[in-house]
């Protein structure tokens, strides 16, 4: 009886090289389509419905609609169709959404829009859950590194997103769009590369050869328990936890201040170019230096990074809430900062989280994570429009600022105690 021969060895290392140059592709191009939307998204729903405390929803859609795909995502990645299928439904309804927006803008219809920026979400959904694959197949010791490497690569598309909102509106008013929708139209393009990049790349799927080398099977369909499993694996994970709860606060923190400085800005006389020469900056903030933050939470420890995010967003929210009438260079320093903050804690926490629980539990654990994510940064961004559209930009700052203290202070005791 002949023996069938072995199977090749798995070339995980040149797979996972594949995979990130696949995840960052897509990740440049999906990053354009968010960062043209969220440039002005708030001063659209501004001027369509003339209140400053509606605008603030237009971020809250944005996040809002982030958070609802958190768990669709999560269960296509947890069946047979592993990433490609969960960052497909992501791109597919960001796409849907700018074709919205579009609809919505030509018929001045500020609740539509709000409809529209709920799928346009999904853009910044996939762009999140496109981190926790580039971790399925890290070697040990290298998944913040990775993982940043992925986040990194949304720097281009990211940047220059804000600054192509302009000639893209310039271009949609030549083809014909009305108003603002031009942006919208663009960024829907973007989303359909994405989308395309995604299903045509991402093969091998890494989290179904990750399952493969691990001896563990797909959900089946109808077999679906993402938040149930999610929960019961945090509630027996304090690392987990702990992980978690830092990403919400570093991610809510970021959406509160961001969502509102353009709308500061424009009541404050700024120009469309600066306020997205402004938002530039600032997810460059995010993004630029995010190998930097994995290579230090690899080397130096997760807690520690975080911990220095929550310090980053405090002088973040001191410098740009205190800033004076026409001081756009202390608001886009503070944005900057701001955006560093938010790489400390997205970064780190993310491996964190990946690390403490098993793969098999990842994709439930990685959607509830961005689910509780995107709901407190919605959350955040509803509070904020009413803070400043009743109070002001500058106790907006304040109240963060206090928030990520009390998270910084608590994540410095609880590593310690364990620590000790």
């Amino acid at each position: 009886m002949t023996t069938a021969p072995a199977k090749p060895p798995v070339t995980a290392p040149s797979i996972q090289r594949r995979t990130l140059a696949v995840l960052s592709s897509a990740q440049i191009t999906g990053g354009v389509g968010v960062a043209v939307g969220l440039a002005l998204s708030s001063v659209v729903v501004d001027e369509l419905s003339g209140s400053v405390v509606i605008s603030g929803f237009a971020g809250t859609a944005t996040v809002l609609g982030a958070a609802l795909l958190a768990l669709p995502i999560a269960r296509a990645a947890a069946g047979t169709g592993g990433r490609r299928a969960g960052l497909g439904l992501a791109y597919l309804a960001a796409l849907a959404g700018c074709l919205i927006s579009v609809v919505a803008i030509t018929i001045t219809s500020w609740p539509l829009l709000l409809a529209g920026l709920v799928l346009v979400g999904g853009g910044s959904a996939g762009n999140l859950a496109a981190r926790y694959s580039a971790t399925d197949l890290s070697p040990p010791g290298h998944a913040a590194r990775h993982l940043s490497l992925v986040v990194w690569a949304a720097t281009i598309g990211s940047v220059a997103g804000p600054n192509l909102a302009d000639p893209a509106d310039r271009i949609g008013r030549e083809l014909g769009l009305v108003g603002t929708a031009g942006p919208f139209a663009f960024a829907a393009l973007a989303f359909a590369a994405a989308l395309l990049i995604i299903m045509a790349g991402l093969r091998p799927d890494p989290l179904v050869l990750a399952r493969s080398v691990d001896g563990v099977a797909a959900v089946k369909p109808g077999k679906h328990r993402t938040m149930r499993d999610g929960w019961a694996t945090l509630r027996d994970t304090p690392v987990a936890r702990r992980a978690l709860i830092a990403i919400a606060v570093s991610h809510t923190a970021m959406v509160s201040v961001m969502s509102m400085t353009p709308v500061h800005l424009r009541h404050e006389g700024a120009e469309l170019e600066v306020i997205g020469l402004v938002i530039s900056l600032h997810i460059a903030g995010m993004y630029v230096l995010s190998p930097v933050v994995g290579w230090l939470a690899d080397k130096v420890g997760r807690v520690p990074v975080l911990v220095l995010g929550m310090a980053l967003l405090l002088a973040a929210s001191v410098m740009a809430g205190t800033a004076g009438e026409h001081r756009v260079g202390q608001v886009t320093a503070g944005l900057v900062l701001l955006g560093v903050g938010w790489s400390c804690g997205l970064v780190a926490g993310s491996a964190m989280l990946s690390e403490a629980v098993p793969i098999e539990r990842r994709p439930a654990v990685q959607g509830l994570s961005d689910l509780l994510m995107n709901v407190c940064g919605a959350t955040g961004t509803v509070v904020a429009g009413a803070i400043v559209g009743g109070l002001s930009y500058g106790f907006l700052g304040m109240a963060v600022g206090v928030l990520v203290t009390v998270t910084g202070v608590w994540l410095t005791l609880t590593w310690r105690l364990r620590s000790s």
